[in-house]
């Protein structure tokens, strides 16, 4: 059975390695593959130990950490948040759990979590990353008109991403 909950401590790992396979997946034949190779799952846990923003809810499914989303208050160029705005900052599942309803289930649990706090939530989604558009886009969420560059670090690439928003 799938529940939605908030992480501990002890899913950080487990996050970390759904996150990594999901980056590895998802992005492949958009994000340079050298880049993709590079990554460590070291690196993605240590992240997710230091990172003293937003709440993370995680997806399980008899006790098995399967996807992940990543919320809190929206993040501005400078890296200041912005308590205005609502921010989905990642949601991945694993790959083998695609299509199951446990997307569906961490973005509604998402929106619950933020609507007591903003008026809406917004995301930046990879412009060519086509399967999260359309998912985004069945739950409800648009492009709103900005856009931004992503560079993958170590890497000369420049990736347009597009923002999407919904209120909430």
């Amino acid at each position: 059975m799938l529940t939605i909950r908030p992480q501990t401590d002890s899913d950080i790992d487990a996050v970390a390695a759904v996150h990594l396979r999901t980056w590895q997946v998802a992005y492949a034949g958009i994000v340079p593959a050298h880049f993709l190779d590079a990554l460590r799952l070291e690196v993605f846990a240590a992240r997710r130990r230091e990172d003293v923003h937003g709440t993370t809810l995680v997806a399980a499914e008899d006790g098995t950490v399967i996807g992940f989303a990543h919320i809190g208050p929206y993040r501005e160029d400078d890296g200041s948040r912005n308590p205005a705005h609502g921010e989905l900052y990642a949601l991945y599942v694993a790959p083998e759990r695609w299509n199951t309803g446990a997307g569906r289930a961490l973005i509604e649990a998402a929106e619950k979590e933020l609507a007591g706090a903003y008026p809406d939530m917004r995301l930046f989604v990879l412009e060519e990353n086509h399967r999260a558009r359309r998912f985004y886009e069945r739950a409800g969420l648009h492009p709103d008109g900005e856009r931004d560059l992503w560079r993958p670090r170590g890497t000369t690439v420049d990736l347009p991403e597009l923002r999407y928003a919904k209120a909430l």
